[in-house]
């Protein structure tokens, strides 16, 4: 799932701006570039189907040679159809995320990039190196995020869950129990606890709150007391009921 969501963040930026430039022409401008006399000898073999478009990378990763409309729509459309594959929406739906379906994910990812780019892409885009796994994650923020198996531990309810005892040692034997468990590094102690609200819940609980606080602005500020001439608000209309004398009016004749 890792991998998917590395492939398919890349890809956006190639349906953007073209492939990686060389390791020694990335961060440079045009004239530096000209000065060095450095040559991006395989940005002009990977000519994107259909021609390119020039999007300049403010980054200054990639050559902004970018696909054409069509072919970018190719990438993105795939892109989200992965994307939907391994969503944690997935879970809503009751819908097991296996190993063949992420790889069904990168098989068609890599078919996308196939069609666009038919003569392949330069050996040092992160995209290419994915595939092949050999992608270098040291020092990255991604990096971070990949735990090797020996090093997993798994936690539920700030309880580590040993790989010497069986599920059923915490959660009984109750085979319909839903549990949510998060994967830590090992010697990281345990994760931080879920929120008890979720961030849109806490929004709803937040606008709430404000337009109860500008409705008692109002009521504050709102002195008028006209009211009291309504017929509501008399007390002793009742007694004038009985009496007969509802409604008298005096005028001089």
């Amino acid at each position: 799932r890792l991998k998917v969501q590395r492939v398919c963040s890349e890809m956006e930026e190639l349906a953007e701006h073209g492939v990686f430039l060389p390791p020694n022409m990335q961060g440079l401008t045009d004239d530096q570039i000209e000065e060095l006399k450095l040559r991006d000898e395989w940005g002009e073999k990977c000519v994107p189907s259909g021609g390119s478009v020039f999007k300049k990378d403010d980054i200054g990763r990639r050559n902004g040679q970018a696909p054409n409309e069509k072919m970018k729509q190719v990438l993105k459309k795939t892109v989200e159809e992965a994307k939907a594959i391994i969503s944690k929406k997935q879970v809503e739906a009751g819908v097991c995320v296996t190993a063949e379906m992420v790889k069904d994910a990168l098989d068609q990812l890599r078919g996308a990039v196939m069609i666009v780019y038919p003569m392949g892409l330069p050996p040092y885009d992160p995209v290419r190196m994915e595939f092949e796994n050999k992608e270098d994650l040291s020092g990255t923020q991604a990096g971070l995020s990949v735990i090797e198996e020996s090093e997993a531990q798994l936690w539920w309810a700030a309880k580590e869950l040993r790989r010497t005892k069986k599920l059923s040692d915490y959660v009984g034997k109750n085979e319909k129990t839903k549990i949510i468990v998060k994967i830590q590094q090992r010697g990281q102690g345990a994760p931080a606890r879920e929120p008890i609200i979720s961030s849109e819940e806490q929004k709803q609980l937040m606008l709430h709150y404000h337009r109860r606080q500008e409705e008692l602005k109002k009521l504050e500020e709102n002195d008028d007391d006209s009211c009291l001439n309504s017929p509501w608000a008399d007390n002793t209309a009742l007694k004038r009921h009985f009496h007969g004398v509802k409604d008298i009016k005096w005028r001089p004749r």
